[in-house]
């Protein structure tokens, strides 16, 4: 993902909104700086971060939530 698309997905927002791109694919440098100088707070998430926000926090969701992305606990003997 490239600043173009960041400056591209910023277009309209109003002073008070707040902005979460998730890119499968990641973010260039530059696309993380216009993320960061953004008039409005925007947090790029690439897929990883994505994934352990995920996890971090499935316990918290509603069991409606829960059947989108149906996850298992697995326990492996050390």
């Amino acid at each position: 993902m490239g600043s173009q698309e960041i400056c591209s997905f910023l277009v309209g927002w109003h002073k008070d909104d707040k902005g979460l791109y998730v890119s499968t694919g990641g973010f260039s440098k530059d696309a993380r700086y216009e993320a960061e100088r953004a008039s409005i707070p925007l947090s790029p998430m690439d897929i990883d971060e994505l994934v352990a926000a995920l996890i971090e926090n499935y316990d918290a969701l509603d069991n409606e939530t829960k059947q989108l992305p149906p996850l298992r606990r697995l326990y492996w003997p050390i």
